[in-house]
């Protein structure tokens, strides 16, 4: 049975595409890189939070590896234009947050082996 939200829906304008999953947002999120680093963003553990309203309209809670980080101007572009491509995705607001501050422990088991950090 597909998740709640998952189908679309038929309407005298036309069929709306189904709402986003948090799966698929994840996915998009997963294809931004930092530049620094040769692992995705959702990796690294920058994605803190990912909220989808009723609306299709989501808002992702991130953070950087550091506040001087150097991509902190493109990084949040770049997850709001590849959640913006998914269909079915109203809007995303991206917010970046300092608190608590990203450590390398929020890093999966995937990313420490490419960074060989075992």
């Amino acid at each position: 049975m597909p998740e709640p939200g998952a189908v679309g829906s038929w309407t005298p304008a036309g069929e709306t595409p189904p709402r986003p999953s948090e799966d698929a947002i994840i996915g998009a999120c997963a294809t931004v890189y930092d530049p620094e680093i040769p692992v995705n963003i959702y990796e690294l553990g920058l994605i803190y939070a990912i909220e989808i309203g009723d609306d299709a309209r989501v808002k992702v809670e991130m953070t950087l590896t550091a506040p001087g980080c150097p991509s902190a101007q493109e990084l949040p572009v770049q997850v709001r234009e590849a959640v913006l491509a998914l269909p079915g995705v109203a809007d995303c607001d991206v917010d970046v947050v300092w608190d608590p501050p990203w450590h390398p422990g929020r890093m999966s088991d995937d990313a420490r082996l490419s960074l060989n950090m075992f």
